[in-house]
């Protein structure tokens, strides 16, 4: 059972990074690949159905650790308390911004909103989960720069997908651009991702009664298990930028996700080991009852939240155009 729901957390984890990774990307980007308030529009358009939708994976990932691993939860959220209050700041920002830029006279304000809305989350998660697996300040300088660039190549991609026009090609344009910083940055902050964290997965698992020989066989055993999808999570990185050169951006776009879920999952195999340094799951993990009852509340509700959003995604899937607002017209006295 404490297995079962480490899985689900990684999963809505994942899933909140891969999906809220583009809408960052989009915020980022619309003001550099709009000439005008017209194409603002439409490339904050083609996120505007789904972003709202895109923060509830992060709602649902939040409150599953509390009720399953209240401890972790505690530690993990006192620990970063400043970086994810200003996650909470960046995410009111871009939301108020989205929300407000077509109801006010000049909506620069709210694009500047959108902007730094969008990049605080996407470097502070980045951020908090390199410190969390490797423990240092130069670590989560580095996870944060990766996610930042990773969420622009991704954003890029998506705007490509999604528009038509000089918006289509602009963001195309950027995505070889973000491409060409993100691939570096995966490298470094990957291969110390998949190599830098057997020495404290060994300690964190002495302290929970691991000692000697067994310690250094279940810290080798974490280090082969992360180091293989951080590294794919390369591989797949590249084949994005070829592929968004080779204008598919469908193909791209699936690519830069993977790569995001491969990350994810390389993230949440280190922490499987050690949720914090001293603590093991088991320890962070509630009673027995309560896991049975989520999983029943799980099993429940889980299925109608991913129809429901895979149908958004469908029903929304066209590509989004540029609309010309007409000229406001002189008033007749």
């Amino acid at each position: 059972m404490i297995d079962l729901w480490f899985g689900i957390i990684a999963f809505l984890w994942t899933g909140y990074f891969v999906l809220e990774g583009f809408d960052f990307g989009v915020g980022l980007l619309s003001p550099f690949v709009s000439r005008d308030g017209d194409e603002q529009r439409q490339s904050l358009q083609t996120i505007g159905p789904v972003w709202d939708g895109n923060e509830v994976w992060l709602i649902t990932a939040v409150g599953a650790m509390f009720a399953a691993f209240p401890a972790w939860y505690a530690g993990v959220f006192s620990t970063f308390y400043l970086p994810v209050v200003l996650v909470l700041v960046g995410l009111i920002m871009r939301g108020v911004g989205l929300e407000w830029r077509g109801k006010v006279a000049d909506p620069g304000w709210c694009d500047l909103g959108i902007v730094v809305g969008s990049a605080l989350p996407a470097f502070l998660w980045g951020a908090v989960f390199a410190n969390l697996v490797l423990g240092s300040a130069l670590a989560a300088v580095v996870g944060g720069l990766f996610t930042l660039a990773l969420c622009v190549l991704h954003g890029a991609v998506f705007l490509a997908l999604r528009t038509d026009g000089p918006v289509r090609r602009r963001a195309r344009v950027a995505a070889l651009a973000a491409g060409a910083v993100t691939l570096p940055l995966a490298v470094v902050a990957l291969s110390g991702l998949a190599f830098g964290r057997a020495g404290r997965a060994g300690d964190a698992g002495g302290v929970g009664g691991m000692s000697g020989l067994s310690g250094a066989v279940e810290a080798g055993a974490a280090f082969d298990a992360r180091s293989v999808p951080a590294l794919a999570a390369v591989g797949a990185l590249a084949a994005a930028v070829a592929l968004i050169w080779r204008r598919r951006e469908g193909w791209a776009f699936a690519a830069t996700a993977t790569a995001i879920a491969l990350t994810s999952v390389s993230v949440f195999t280190a922490l499987r080991v050690a949720p914090l340094p001293g603590l093991t799951l088991a320890e962070a993990a509630s009673g027995p009852y309560t896991m049975t009852m989520l999983t029943w509340i799980g099993l429940i509700a889980l299925p109608f939240v991913l129809l429901y959003q895979g149908w958004t995604y469908w029903v929304f899937r066209k590509r989004v155009g540029v609309t010309r607002q007409p000229a406001p017209q002189p008033a007749a006295y």
